[in-house]
């Protein structure tokens, strides 16, 4: 019997693993993924995220793969330089790879001695009073006093859980992707400074190699199936007049401003973590005495 199972071996799972396991917590975290991301997502590390980092002595390991960047950032296109004197050793951003900070956590985790399963997907849950009850897809379960829903906007844990998911609908939908070009890199940028004059709402990042993230409104609201590399195609055409010949997309996805949050954050022995984790470190202190 483990004392957590985690659902979602992501920067959140595999965080959490990690912090358990230096309170001698018995943690086994399941994947239900065989193998690392096919593309290669970049995500942003901000200030505090850096600071916690050091702390428990992994920024290192993280910049060896990050690529630092001003503390800068826009809302709503609105660019705003980084802010003056911040109190902090760490007053800027981290680029990376997202499965390479995933990985950097996991071995984080297994060398604290977190056990980490892959292609192990939850497919259902009984709780009592002792701990609960979880079992995989292939029909194998395990007995644990409390499992954790680390697996994203769309978890299996919280709708095992019964735990609602409210919200308000989108009003608005932007597709992103990193994708080649087909024109010259002067092209492209010489296109990004004519529309930028009037629409913010399109960017193209380069990545090298001809590699670049392409960021468009979609043409509606709401969650449908993955967008093509034609819908991407026809937003460019429609707002900067070419499409500027992308192709060979790495990944493409859409989201929108859809507002949904979980009801709450605990089902009895259940809990889901991920975007906040004010609740979980509360009842991990209280459960396990670590200090909150």
């Amino acid at each position: 019997m483990y004392d957590v199972v985690i659902a979602g071996c992501g920067p959140a799972g595999a965080m959490l693993a990690a912090e358990l396991r230096l309170h001698d917590v018995r943690v086994l975290v399941l994947e239900k993924e065989t193998e690392p991301a096919s593309f290669v997502r970049i995500v942003g590390l901000h200030i505090r995220t850096l600071e916690l980092l050091a702390m428990r002595g992994l920024l290192d390991r993280v910049l060896e793969h990050g690529r630092r960047r001003p503390a800068a950032g826009f809302f709503a296109a609105i660019a705003k330089p980084a802010p003056r004197n911040l109190d902090s050793r760490y007053a800027y951003l981290v680029g990376i790879p997202q499965p390479v900070i995933v990985r950097l956590l996991e071995e984080r985790a297994i060398e604290l001695g977190a056990q980490v399963r892959h292609g192990c997907a939850v497919a259902g849950l009984e709780q009592d009073d002792e701990g609960v009850t979880v079992e995989l897809a292939g029909g194998e379960r395990l007995r644990a006093r409390y499992l954790v829903g680390c697996d994203g906007g769309r978890s299996t844990v919280r709708k095992l859980a019964g735990i609602g998911f409210p919200g308000e609908p989108a009003r608005t939908a932007t597709l992103m992707g990193e994708m080649e070009v087909g024109v010259p890199p002067e092209e492209v940028a010489a296109t990004m400074a004519e529309i930028g004059r009037t629409d913010r709402r399109v960017s193209l990042q380069p990545f090298g190699n001809g590699v670049y993230r392409v960021i468009v409104p979609a043409a509606g609201a709401g969650d449908r199936a993955t967008p093509t590399v034609e819908d991407f195609r026809e937003q460019l055409r429609t707002i900067t007049g070419t499409d500027l010949g992308v192709h060979s997309p790495r990944w493409l996805s859409r989201f929108s401003d859809t507002t949904r949050l979980a009801e709450r954050y605990r089902a009895g022995r259940v809990l889901l973590a991920g975007d906040d984790q004010s609740d979980l470190d509360d009842h991990l202190a209280r459960w396990f005495g670590l200090p909150a």
